[in-house]
């Protein structure tokens, strides 16, 4: 899916189509003003079939006729200047006219057939990745968690409308679809069909509830991390599909609050939340040497156990002691 020195951009981010038509419409109108001034500077070369001087609307006629190729007949050079310059000057020029038409044709359908194969074949060997919508602030954190723990870079796929973010995160060596992740046909080209995990890092609420929307009704089954900045708003993802639901002012909030009274505290949860140093937060499966035993008999700290989809605190007495299929989250240390 990419290269081991950078990442994919889908779809490729390339001059929009509407500029590189404006580009040729222009360079097309110019091979015509110059055709007209050519025809109307040895306007007395040419013959009128209805008779009367050449004008400048009867120059700019015979242009449009001659450059496109239709070529009535009705004006034509009757001298030998006037015919040597329509085979030194208005051939050339018709022929650039007619390549700027082609090439303006062909290069769409080549960019449109390239782009569609490029999806389509990076469609085809992607699996279980991990899509980020919204590549600011928080998707970055979320980014640099997830490569911490270890996952590899080639399978975290970035989403976002800003063309320089996508820009980053494909120079990161990550894969970028440019668009509005809260849009269907951006999404599909995400294969969110196929992603083991979607992260939702929108810059503001109603986006972050558009995109868990979205992804649940192409996904119902892939687990959806949404970022709120309300506390208000947090029912509302999880009522659109999220799985889990972090809000990043209240946690911000409940930190500063605690840096007042208890800043060793806020230490400890820091050093938690950085990923790769220091304690580290880890879920895992419990190994076969820790079944039968409490959660306090484990050389990590556990601080949940997750049995039959039920979530048990360390200190539950549920608990008793643990089974194979049961799932912790323990307090493990980097160093």
């Amino acid at each position: 899916m990419l290269s081991d020195h950078g990442g994919v951009r889908l779809p490729h981010v390339e001059e929009s189509s509407t500029r590189q038509v404006g580009r040729r419409v222009v360079i097309a109108a110019l091979v015509l003003v110059a055709c007209v001034l050519i025809v109307y500077a040895g306007r007395d070369g040419y013959t009128d079939n209805n008779g009367g001087e050449i004008s400048l609307l009867d120059a700019t006629y015979y242009a449009t006729v001659s450059l496109s190729t239709t070529g009535y007949g009705d004006i034509v050079p009757a001298s030998p200047s006037a015919r040597l310059l329509n085979i030194l000057l208005i051939t050339p020029l018709r022929i650039m006219f007619l390549l700027i038409l082609i090439g303006t044709t062909l290069e769409a359908l080549t960019a449109s057939s390239r782009e569609e194969f490029r999806i389509r074949r990076w469609r085809s060997r992607v699996r279980q990745h991990v899509i980020v919508c919204g590549y600011g602030t928080k998707g970055r954190s979320a980014i640099r968690a997830l490569l911490a723990n270890g996952t590899d870079p080639a399978s975290i796929l970035v989403v976002d409308p800003d063309v320089a973010a996508i820009e980053e995160a494909t120079a990161a060596g990550f894969t970028g679809v440019l668009g509005d992740a809260g849009r269907t046909e951006v999404l599909r080209r995400t294969a969110v069909e196929k992603a083991r995990a979607v992260i939702v890092a929108a810059h503001r609420d109603d986006a972050a509830v558009m995109i868990t929307l979205t992804v649940r009704q192409l996904n119902p089954s892939v687990p959806i991390t949404a970022s709120v900045r309300e506390e208000e708003n947090a029912s509302l993802l999880r009522q659109s599909g999220a799985d889990s639901v972090i809000t990043s002012s209240a946690a911000a909030g409940r930190l500063l609050g605690l840096s007042t009274d208890s800043p060793r505290v806020v230490a400890v949860v820091e050093d938690l939340l950085t990923a790769g140093q220091g304690l580290d937060l880890i879920q895992r499966q419990a190994g076969q040497s820790e079944v039968g035993l409490g959660p306090r008999q484990l050389r990590d700290v556990v601080l949940s156990v997750t049995r039959r989809g039920r979530t048990l605190r360390f200190d539950d007495p549920l608990i008793g002691t643990l089974e194979s299929e049961d799932v912790l989250v323990v307090v493990k240390s980097k160093r």
